[in-house]
C-alpha cells in the first residue's frame, strides 16, 4: 500500500495547484469587472460563483477567455476528484 500514499500525496498537491490557478484568475476577472471589484480596501475570498456563471462579469473578450480559462481548471479539479474516486474504488479492497 505505499505506492498508494505516494499517489494520493502527489494527486493532492496536483489538484491543490490547479484550483490556487483557478482562484488567481477569478481574482484577474474580478479585477477586470467593475461590479466585482473589491473597493474596501478589506481583503475577501474570489468570487467564484459569481465568474463560474457569469454574473456582474464583464462582457469584453479578453474577460471571457479568463473566465473560460478558469472553468476548464475547475472542470479539471472536479475530473482529478472522479478518477481518484475510481482509484480509492479499485485499489483499497472492501472489508
Amino acid at each position: 500500500m505505499h505506492w498508494f500514499a505516494v499517489i494520493s500525496g502527489l494527486w493532492s498537491i496536483a489538484t491543490l495547484a490547479v484550483f490556487i490557478a483557478a482562484i488567481r484568475l477569478s481574482y484577474r476577472i474580478e479585477a477586470r469587472s467593475p461590479d466585482l471589484r473589491n473597493r474596501t480596501g478589506v481583503p475577501r475570498y474570489a468570487a467564484l460563483f459569481h465568474t463560474l456563471f457569469n454574473l456582474r462579469v464583464s462582457r469584453d473578450a479578453e474577460t471571457q477567455s479568463l473566465r473560460r480559462r478558469m472553468i476548464r481548471l475547475l472542470v479539471a479539479v472536479a475530473l482529478g476528484f472522479l478518477a481518484f474516486g475510481l482509484l480509492v474504488r479499485i485499489a483499497v479492497p472492501m472489508s
